[in-house]
C-alpha cells in the first residue's frame, strides 16, 4: 500500500449658497452593529508535512478478489498539525471509505502556517488501496534501478504567487511517487527515468497536466504556473471570523473591488450596506441611522484621518491595493472605540507581500495610480503606492454650458501616497522570542484642492469657494505574542490642515496631533476571554480666519452694490488631550455570548475638564446552526469642538460631551449555503446635544450673557434594517439593503420632535455581479432613497437686516417639505485577460445610466426671493484599465 498527499466618478462643482436660518444640528446616533466589509486573504506561508503515517486496514473481501481502489478525501488539519475532519469526496465502496478514513483520521503533520502562525488548512489526499504480490524468498538485492530528477516551482498563473500545499507526481499510477509543494511553492520529485506525465492538484486550482521527458541521473528544473478555478468571485474561507458583535457583515475582496458605481474602490462599497443614508451629492459624509456626518468617525489600522474620500464624494484616499478589510460600525461597537455618538469605519491596511515582486498599474477618466510590494529580506517586506488625478483637466469638456452666458469654472484636484515596511511575524513548530514579535511602519497622506468660480450670466452675485484639505500620518503597529496572550501597541503622529475661502470670508487651521493605542488580549479559558486597552489623544490646533464681525456692523457700500459687512481677523491656538481605559469580557455559555465592557474617558479641552464613563453590552444566542438573535445596549460619548468652548459672544466654556443610549435587537438567518438575512431593529436616544443659539444667562450684575452654544438638544433615530445577501460563488455576488428610518430631534423645553435635516426614511440598494464567459463580468447597481427634509422658502416681501447689513429668507415650517426621492441605475462591465505572469482588465464604469435628473441642493438669490435647485450628475461614464503582476 502506498499513500498519496495532495493539498468620480467625481463630480464637482455644486456649490450651494443658502442663508437658511436655522439653529445649528448636532446629532447623535444610537448604537449601531459592527459591519466588517472585508475579509483578509490568508498567505500560506509554511505547508504541512505528514510526519506520522497510519497503514489502512485492507478490507477482506475485496482482498480476496484482489480488488483495488483509491479513495479521495478532503482532509482538515488543525493549527497543532493534527486531523480534525476528513470527508470522503468520491465514495467507491466494498469498505475501502470507511478503511481510508480511519487511518487518515489518526495521521499527524507538522503544523500549516498562514501568515507566518500556526492555522488550520485543507488538503486533497488520496489513500491507494494497492495488493502487495507474496513476498519472495530472500535473496541478493537487486541493483537500485536508475532515477531522474524533477525539481521546480508552482506559481499562479496572472500573479506569480507561490502555490504551496500542492501535490505534484507523475500519473494515475497508485504507486508511483509524489511529493509536496513547501510554501515557496518548491517541490523536488524522484521518478523512473522516461516520459514523465506530470499532475499537478491544488485546493482552488484547474489540475494542471503536462509531459517532460526526464533523462536517467540528471535533474530536470521547471515553473508551473497553475490557473485559479475563479480568479474573479470564487474564494476559499479558511477560517470563520468569531461574531462578537451584534451584526458583522462580511464581504470579501472580490465584492469589494467590483461593485457598480464605486470605480473598483473597496472603501466605497460602504455606502451601499443598510444603516447608511445617502449622502448630498460631493459632500461624501457617512451619514450612519440618521447620524450627523461629524458623528461617525474613521479611522486606518486605529488611527483617526479627517476624511475618507477625496473631494467629498470622490474615490478613498487609500489605495485600493492597500486595504484588507474595511469594519463599518454603524452601532454597539465594541469599548475599544471611542469619541463618537454615531458610527465608526476602521480601515486595515494589509502586509506586502512576502513571495516576490508584485504590483498594480490603473489609469481611468478620474486619476492615474500604482502599487508595488516587495519582500527586502527573509521577515521584512515593503509596499508603496501613489495617485494623481486629472479631473481638473476633463472636467470643463462636461460641463454644463450656462444658457444665460455665465461662467462656471470648477478645478478639483488630489492626490495621495502611502509607504509600509512590514517585519517579522515568522514563527516555526517551537517559536523563538523573536517569532514572538511582528509589527510595521508606514506613512501616508492625502492632499485635495478645490476651486470654483461662479460668474455672470443669470446669477445678480459672483460666488467663488476655495477649499483645501490635507493630512499626513506616520503610524507604526508592534505585536507581541506568549501563549494566549497577544499586545497590540500602535502609536502615530499626525498634520492637518484645512483651509476654506467663500468670497471674503476665510478661514484657515492647522492641527499636529500625536497619540498611541495598546490593545490586550489573553484567553484564559475556552469560554473566558479578556480584552483591555488604552486610547490617547493631543492635539496642538492654531487656526485664524476672517469673517464678518458677529452681531454684525453695518458698512454703507457703493450705491448699487451688494451690502457688505464689516470684517474682523480672529487667530486662535487650542490645545485637547483625550485618554481613555478600556475593558472588555467574552463570556460563551453553550449557545449563548455576552460581552460586558466599559470605556472611561477623560478629557481637557481648552482648559476644560470632563470625564465619562460608558457602560456597554452586547449579547449572542445561537438558537441553531443557522439562526442567531443578537441584542445590544450602551452609552457612548462625543467631546464637544474644542473651538466651541470659547468664551461668549463665540463659543460656551461649559458644554459638556454628547451623549447617546444606543439600543438594537436581531435576528441572522442562513437560508441556503450561499444565501443569508440579516434583520436589525434599532433605538437610540440622543441627549445633550450641542445647537445653536445657546442659552441666555443673567450675571451677578445684572447683565446677560448670550452663548453661541449650549448642550440643549434631544434626538431619537429608530428604525429596521434588512440585507438579503447572496455570497461569492463561481459565477454571482450580491445583496439586497434595505433600511427604515426615522431620525428626529428637538430642544430642551422646546416642541414636539421634528425631522432632522439627515432623515431617509426607505433606503434600498440592489447589488449584482455576474461572471460571463470569455473573462466577462457584468455588475449592476440600483438605488431608491426618499427625498432629505428641507424647509420651503416663503417669499412675500424683502426683509432686510440692518444689524447685518443683509437680506433674510422668510421660511415656513422647519423640514417640513422634502427633496423629490433619489432613484439611480449603475453599471460596469469588464473584461479580464489573464497572461502567464500578469493580468489584464479593462472596464467602464457607468453612474446614472438612465441620465435621472436628482436634485442634489438648493439655493437662493441674495435677496431671498427666488430658489435655485442643483441638479446631480448626469450620466457618466469612466473607461478605465488595470494591470497586476
Amino acid at each position: 500500500m502506498a499513500p498519496i498527499r495532495s493539498a468620480l466618478w467625481l463630480l464637482l462643482a455644486v456649490l450651494s449658497l443658502s442663508s437658511v436660518r436655522a439653529w445649528a444640528q448636532s446629532y447623535d446616533g444610537a448604537r449601531r452593529e459592527e459591519v466588517d466589509a472585508g475579509v483578509h486573504t490568508p498567505v500560506l506561508t509554511k505547508a504541512p508535512e505528514l510526519i506520522h503515517f497510519v497503514e489502512a486496514v485492507y478490507p477482506p473481501e475485496a482482498a480476496a478478489i484482489g480488488k483495488t481502489a483509491s479513495v479521495e478525501m478532503l482532509v482538515t488539519i488543525d493549527e497543532k498539525g493534527a486531523v480534525s475532519d476528513a470527508q470522503v469526496v468520491s465514495p467507491v465502496g466494498d469498505g475501502f471509505d470507511e478503511a481510508a478514513l480511519a487511518a487518515v483520521r489518526q495521521f499527524q503533520f507538522s503544523p500549516a502556517e498562514v501568515d507566518g502562525a500556526p492555522a488550520p488548512i485543507q488538503i486533497q489526499y488520496v489513500y491507494n488501496f494497492v495488493l502487495q504480490p507474496p513476498k519472495p524468498e530472500e535473496s541478493a538485492p537487486p541493483p537500485p534501478p536508475p532515477q531522474a530528477t524533477l525539481t521546480g516551482q508552482l506559481l499562479e498563473r496572472g500573479s506569480r504567487s507561490r502555490v504551496g500545499g500542492a501535490t505534484v507526481r507523475c500519473g494515475d499510477d497508485p504507486e508511483a511517487s509524489e511529493a509536496l509543494s513547501d510554501e515557496e511553492g518548491r517541490f523536488t520529485l524522484k521518478v523512473v527515468p522516461g516520459v514523465c506525465d506530470v499532475r499537478v492538484v491544488a485546493n482552488d486550482y484547474h489540475l494542471y497536466t503536462t509531459q517532460e521527458t526526464l533523462a536517467p541521473n540528471e535533474t530536470t528544473e521547471v515553473i508551473f504556473y497553475l490557473l485559479p478555478k475563479a480568479p474573479g468571485f470564487e474564494t476559499v474561507v479558511r477560517g470563520v471570523r468569531e461574531k462578537k458583535e451584534v451584526v458583522r457583515r462580511t464581504l470579501e475582496r472580490q465584492e469589494l473591488q467590483k461593485v457598480p458605481g464605486t470605480f473598483g474602490d473597496p472603501i466605497r462599497v460602504v455606502q451601499n450596506l443598510p444603516g447608511v443614508a445617502r449622502a448630498p451629492l460631493i459632500s461624501g459624509q457617512l451619514i450612519v441611522r440618521g447620524a450627523a456626518p461629524d458623528q461617525t468617525l474613521t479611522f486606518f489600522d486605529g488611527v483617526q484621518v479627517p476624511l475618507l474620500y477625496h473631494l467629498g464624494g470622490g474615490p478613498s484616499v487609500l489605495n485600493a491595493e492597500f486595504i484588507d478589510r474595511v469594519d463599518f460600525f454603524p452601532g454597539g461597537f465594541g469599548s475599544r472605540y471611542g469619541r463618537a455618538v454615531g458610527g465608526a469605519v476602521d480601515v486595515a491596511t494589509r502586509k506586502g507581500a512576502s513571495d516576490t515582486l508584485h504590483g498594480s498599474v490603473k489609469v481611468d477618466l478620474l486619476d492615474s495610480g500604482f502599487f508595488v510590494e516587495t519582500p527586502v529580506t527573509d521577515g521584512i517586506s515593503v509596499a508603496a503606492a501613489a495617485r494623481r488625478s486629472y479631473v481638473d483637466v476633463l472636467l470643463p469638456f462636461v460641463l454644463p454650458e450656462d444658457p444665460e452666458g455665465g461662467t462656471l469654472l470648477v478645478l478639483p484636484r488630489y492626490w495621495d501616497y502611502q509607504v509600509r515596511m512590514d517585519f517579522g511575524g515568522k514563527r516555526g513548530s517551537e517559536p523563538s522570542a523573536a517569532g514572538r514579535h511582528s509589527g510595521y511602519v508606514m506613512a501616508f497622506g492625502s492632499d485635495d484642492i478645490l476651486n470654483v468660480v461662479a460668474s455672470g450670466g443669470g446669477r445678480n452675485r459672483d460666488v467663488t469657494v476655495d477649499a483645501h484639505t490635507l493630512f499626513h500620518r506616520v503610524t507604526g503597529n508592534w505585536t507581541y505574542r506568549l501563549g494566549n496572550l497577544t499586545s497590540v501597541f500602535t502609536p502615530y503622529a499626525g498634520y492637518d490642515l484645512a483651509s476654506l475661502g467663500f468670497g471674503e470670508t476665510n478661514l484657515d487651521a492647522n492641527i499636529w496631533s500625536i497619540g498611541g493605542r495598546e490593545d490586550l488580549s489573553l484567553e484564559l479559558t475556552s469560554w473566558l476571554t479578556a480584552r483591555a486597552g488604552a486610547d490617547t489623544r493631543f492635539e496642538h490646533t492654531v487656526a485664524e480666519g476672517k469673517l464678518p464681525v458677529l452681531g454684525g456692523v453695518q458698512y454703507p457700500a457703493f450705491p448699487g452694490a451688494e451690502p457688505k459687512a464689516e470684517m474682523q481677523e480672529l487667530k486662535r491656538t487650542v490645545n485637547a488631550f483625550d485618554g481613555a481605559l478600556y475593558g472588555e469580557l467574552d463570556l460563551e455559555f453553550g449557545p449563548v455570548s455576552l460581552t460586558p465592557g466599559v470605556r472611561a474617558t477623560y478629557a481637557r479641552i481648552y482648559g476644560q475638564q470632563r470625564v465619562v464613563f460608558d457602560p456597554r453590552l452586547w449579547a449572542r444566542y445561537q438558537h441553531s446552526e443557522k439562526t442567531a438573535v443578537k441584542g445590544s445596549v450602551g452609552l457612548y460619548s462625543q467631546p464637544p469642538q474644542a473651538f466651541n468652548l470659547e468664551p461668549a459672544p463665540l463659543g460656551n466654556p461649559n458644554l459638556n460631551h454628547e451623549r447617546a443610549f444606543q439600543t438594537s435587537l436581531g435576528v441572522e438567518h442562513q437560508l441556503t449555503d450561499a444565501i443569508s438575512v440579516d434583520v436589525t431593529g434599532y433605538f437610540n436616544r440622543r441627549y445633550d446635544l450641542v445647537v445653536s443659539p445657546g442659552e441666555a444667562v443673567v450675571n451677578a450684575d445684572g447683565t446677560q450673557t448670550r452663548y453661541q452654544y449650549g448642550n440643549r438638544g434631544l434626538g431619537r433615530a429608530y428604525g429596521m434594517e434588512v440585507m438579503l445577501r447572496h455570497a461569492v460563488t463561481r459565477n454571482f455576488f450580491g445583496w439586497l439593503a434595505y433600511t427604515l428610518n426615522r431620525s428626529e430631534q428637538r430642544r430642551v423645553g422646546g416642541n414636539d420632535y421634528r425631522l432632522t435635516t439627515f432623515d431617509q426614511t426607505h433606503i434600498l440598494t440592489a447589488v449584482a455581479s455576474y461572471r460571463l464567459p470569455y473573462g466577462f463580468e457584468l455588475g449592476a447597481r440600483m438605488r431608491y432613497v426618499t427625498g432629505r427634509p428641507t424647509t420651503p422658502l416663503q417669499h412675500v416681501f424683502d426683509v432686510y437686516d440692518v444689524d447685518r447689513n443683509g437680506f433674510e429668507g422668510t421660511y415656513g415650517e422647519t423640514n417640513s417639505i422634502r427633496y423629490t426621492p433619489f432613484h439611480q441605475l449603475d453599471l460596469r462591465l469588464e473584461k479580464s485577460w489573464l497572461f502567464q505572469s500578469w493580468t489584464l482588465s479593462a472596464y467602464i464604469d457607468v453612474q446614472n445610466v438612465y441620465n435621472a435628473s436628482n436634485v442634489e441642493a438648493t439655493f437662493t438669490d441674495y435677496r431671498y426671493r427666488e430658489l435655485f435647485e442643483v441638479p446631480g450628475i448626469p450620466i457618466l461614464p469612466v473607461l478605465g484599465v488595470k494591470g497586476s503582476f
